[in-house]
């Protein structure tokens, strides 16, 4: 993996090691020599990755819809800022560049970005691994949500599994590394539940 698209929060939330984690996975990124993807702002966790990431002298390449240039205060001491018109062109282009994705904690929008990711690895539209950094047990309870899918019947376990977790930023690294994209369908059968 060259490049990593982390997707994340533009506020900083309510605990000091959510900004902590967010500094460190940038830091941690540029020394292993991992270009860091991101949202474009300077503000909240986003800013938090890619100053972590400029600290040990990483490349950060920022996407950013024109809409949110000034609202989400664009970033422009990354090394490059792509500045797009819509939403879906930004996460588009995160795709594009990115080697794999990594979500830290946020709200709507990071899930939103994170499940768009994830449904396109489903449907077989990428093979690339996807992260949680469970800071502080953010995402426990969406790792309830996501086994109540599979117990429902309307979520495979091996498309479960594709939803790589982890509290250690380098153990969730290894993960990544180590990550091979299910072959099976995305469809469930009754037979199957």
């Amino acid at each position: 993996m060259k490049r990593i698209t982390v997707f994340c929060g533009s506020s900083i939330g309510t605990e000091n090691i959510y900004f902590e984690q967010a500094s460190l996975l940038g830091e941690t990124l540029a020394g292993n020599d991992i270009q860091l993807i991101y949202g474009g702002a300077k503000v909240g966790l986003m800013g938090a990755v890619a100053d972590g990431a400029l600290n040990k002298n990483g490349e950060v390449i920022g996407v950013i819809p024109d809409f949110l240039l000034k609202k989400e205060l664009a970033h422009h001491g990354i090394t490059k800022l792509h500045v797009v018109e819509t939403m879906h062109q930004r996460k588009t282009l995160m795709h594009d560049l990115s080697d794999g994705f990594i979500a830290l904690p946020g709200g709507f929008g990071t899930m939103e970005e994170l499940f768009e990711i994830i449904t396109w690895a489903q449907l077989g539209l990428h093979k690339k691994p996807i992260g949680l950094l469970n800071t502080n047990g953010f995402y426990n309870h969406l790792k309830l949500l996501i086994d109540q899918m599979v117990a429902s019947g309307f979520l495979k376990e091996i498309n479960r599994d594709m939803l790589l977790i982890d509290e250690n930023i380098d153990d969730l690294l290894k993960q990544m590394k180590d990550y091979t994209a299910p072959s099976v369908g995305k469809w469930i059968q009754k037979e199957e539940t």
